[in-house]
C-alpha cells in the first residue's frame, strides 16, 4: 500500500485530499501543526496516522519524515498544501508576518520535498503534488506576501518537475482559484464585508457562477498523485471555475 504525507490537511483542501487519496487505497499521513481534536477527526474519517509538524521548521519536518519511513517506510505520495495567509497593503505589511508567510508556504515545501526526496529514491519513484494558487499566476492586491509565495511554488513545479522526472519522480502542481475553505474569512475581513458576502462577491466574477469546493481540488490531486501519470510532468494545473485561461 502506498503512504502520503498530506500537510495542512486538518481542515479544507487539505482534508478533502487526504479523505479523497484514502478512497483511493493510499494510507495517508494528516499533517497539521500541532496534533488537536481537528486532526484526529480527519484520521478517523481517511484511516490514515496523525502526522504533526509545523513545516516552516525543517527540524520539525526531517523529524516527522524520518518518524513516518521508521514506522511505515517511504513517502509515496507528497502533497504540499499548508499554508498561511494574511491580507494588507504592501507597505503596511509587517516584516515579521510577510516572511512567516514566504516560510510556510514556499519555504516549507522545499524542507518537505528535501526530506522524502531520499526515501522516494531509495523506492525508485514517488510522486509529489505542490498546492499552488490561482494568486500565484496573477497576483492580488493586498497579497503580496501569500501571491509570491505560490508564484515561487509555481516556480519551483516547474523545475523539480524537470529535475526529478529522469529519476520517476513526477512532480505536478495545482493551482486553486477560489475555493470554499475557512481561508475565505482573511479576504472577508479584508473586504470589510461577511463571508456570505464574500462568497456572492467572488461568485459573481466566476464564469461557472459558483465558488469551487475542497473535492474540486481533491480529485485533482488523486490524478496526480497516480503512479501512470508519468508523462505529465511539471505543470500546474488550474482549478477556478474558468477565471484565469493562462499557461503557468
Amino acid at each position: 500500500m502506498r503512504i502520503a504525507l498530506v500537510t495542512g490537511a486538518t481542515q479544507g483542501i487539505g482534508a478533502a485530499i487526504a479523505n479523497r487519496l484514502a478512497a483511493d487505497g493510499v494510507t495517508v499521513g494528516v499533517n497539521g501543526r500541532v496534533r488537536d481534536d481537528r486532526m484526529d477527526a480527519v484520521v478517523a474519517q481517511s484511516g490514515g496516522f496523525p502526522a504533526a509538524a509545523d513545516v516552516s521548521d525543517p527540524e520539525a519536518v526531517a523529524a516527522l519524515v524520518r518518524e513516518i519511513e521508521s514506522t511505515r517506510g517511504p513517502v509515496d505520495i507528497l502533497v504540499c498544501n499548508a499554508a498561511y495567509m494574511t491580507m494588507g497593503p504592501f507597505c503596511d505589511h509587517p516584516d515579521d508576518d510577510w516572511w512567516k508567510v514566504v516560510d510556510t508556504n514556499l519555504s516549507g515545501t522545499v524542507y518537505l520535498v528535501q526530506a522524502v526526496l531520499p526515501g522516494m529514491r531509495r523506492r525508485g519513484g514517488g510522486n509529489i503534488v505542490i498546492i499552488a494558487s490561482e494568486w500565484g499566476v496573477i497576483g492580488w492586491p493586498n497579497a503580496g506576501a501569500y501571491a509570491a509565495s505560490k508564484a515561487g511554488l509555481i516556480a519551483l513545479t516547474k523545475s523539480l518537475g524537470r529535475e526529478l522526472a529522469p529519476e520517476h519522480i513526477i512532480v505536478n502542481g495545482v493551482a486553486p482559484g477560489i475555493i470554499d475553505t475557512p481561508q475565505l474569512q482573511v479576504d472577508a475581513d479584508d473586504a470589510g464585508i461577511t463571508l456570505a458576502e464574500m462568497h456572492e462577491q467572488y461568485a459573481r466574477g466566476i464564469p461557472v457562477g459558483h465558488i469551487g469546493k475542497p473535492d474540486d481540488i481533491a480529485a485533482a490531486v488523486s490524478l496526480l498523485a497516480r503512479e501512470d501519470m508519468g508523462a505529465f510532468v511539471g505543470q500546474t494545473v488550474q482549478i477556478n471555475g474558468g477565471t484565469t485561461r493562462c499557461r503557468t
